[in-house]
């Protein structure tokens, strides 16, 4: 029984976390900016739109 009250906690904390983190990651819908994609051809590479190492 212990266990079983364990593992509720640990899946409600987990649910808790995950929504902060969402909220906090800015998981939001952001609108398509048409002014850079109309002008693209094919043969033009993507860009990146972050920076890694």
């Amino acid at each position: 029984m212990i266990l079983v009250i364990a593992l509720i906690a640990l899946a409600a904390w987990a649910t808790v976390a995950t929504v902060i983190e969402l909220r906090r990651d800015g998981y939001r819908s952001t609108p398509t900016d048409w002014n850079r994609i109309a002008g693209r051809d094919l043969s033009q590479q993507a860009e990146s739109g972050h920076g890694y190492r």
